[in-house]
């Protein structure tokens, strides 16, 4: 800390100064609400990460929740691109959705509970929509619209009694299903790892999506550490990145793998051009066969 400070800090001084001191209005008031003032005027108006130290690392958390919500916003919007292009549900676990469904809707609802920075749990919101997205449209390729409709209808059920009712899942309640988050967390995963096992590719499986889910998770694990007091999320966010990671090594394994509905297509195209050669073959013989009676 103290050779950044002296090295690069008081060198810039009198170019950033100027700068840092003289921020519009509503970017101030926003720097203020989230790392606080006393942060805000060490870091902004003086330039020291020296006398407080903890405010830098506040500060990197806020600035990474704030990419981490951003970024969640599209993290899955290429995957469900990919669906509803494609019209095909090939490498996607329907299970795998359903399970991290639930672990976010009751992580989301803990954390709103808990009244916790929105900074840290954000992401859990707008991730858990394109879950829904996700599962329903994978039911839909997979020809189970009756399943889709029940799914709608359970995650709603579950919004109104986590979310809306106060009287139908109590704290201690909302504690259990928290610890029990976490290993549903875990549990996600484990199907749509399987899944790409089997099947020996990705499938439509999102690189993009993967790739972030891993980044993401490292940085949440950061952010609780900086900011949340609570062992059950960052237990949570520990085993999802572990899990991440091995997801994120078959994306890379089977990068330029085909999966097998893939090699099927290929099977079958295969087959059918020397179905066709053989039987204009057979044409062919006839033919000649045909005129050599003709001239006898």
């Amino acid at each position: 800390m103290e050779q950044i400070q002296s090295l690069v800090l008081n060198p810039l001084k009198p170019y950033l100064l100027p700068i840092s001191n003289n921020l519009p209005k509503p970017i101030s008031d926003t720097l203020i609400s989230l790392i606080g003032r006393t942060c805000h005027d060490a870091l902004f108006h003086k330039l020291d990460i020296t006398t407080r130290p903890e405010c830098l690392g506040l500060a990197i958390s806020k600035a990474l929740g704030i990419v981490i919500i951003t970024t969640a916003s599209i993290v899955k919007v290429p995957q469900i691109l990919k669906l509803v292009q494609s019209q095909s549900a090939a490498g996607l676990s329907f299970t795998s959705y359903l399970l991290e469904t639930a672990s976010f809707l009751i992580t989301l609802a803990y954390n709103v509970r808990s009244g916790w920075p929105f900074s840290t749990y954000g992401e859990t919101a707008l991730i858990l929509a394109q879950d829904v997205v996700i599962a329903v449209l994978v039911l839909r390729f997979t020809c189970r619209d009756g399943a889709a409709g029940t799914f709608i209808a359970g995650v709603a059920a579950a919004v109104y009694a986590l979310l809306v009712s106060d009287t139908l899942v109590n704290e201690n309640l909302m504690n259990y299903l928290q610890a029990g988050a976490g290993a549903l967390s875990v549990a996600s995963k484990l199907p749509q790892i399987l899944t790409v096992y089997r099947q020996g590719g990705t499938g439509q499986l999102s690189a993009f999506a993967v790739f972030n889910y891993l980044a993401g998770s490292l940085s949440r694990i950061f952010t609780t550490l900086q900011e949340v007091d609570d062992k059950l999320i960052l237990y949570g966010f520990v085993a999802g990145f572990v899990l991440n990671a091995v997801l994120a090594g078959q994306m890379v394994y089977y990068w330029n793998e085909k999966g097998t509905t893939a090699k099927h297509g290929e099977e079958v195209s295969e087959k059918v051009p020397q179905a066709v050669g053989q039987g204009t073959g057979a044409d062919v013989k006839k033919g000649v066969a045909s005129s050599t009676r003709r001239r006898g």
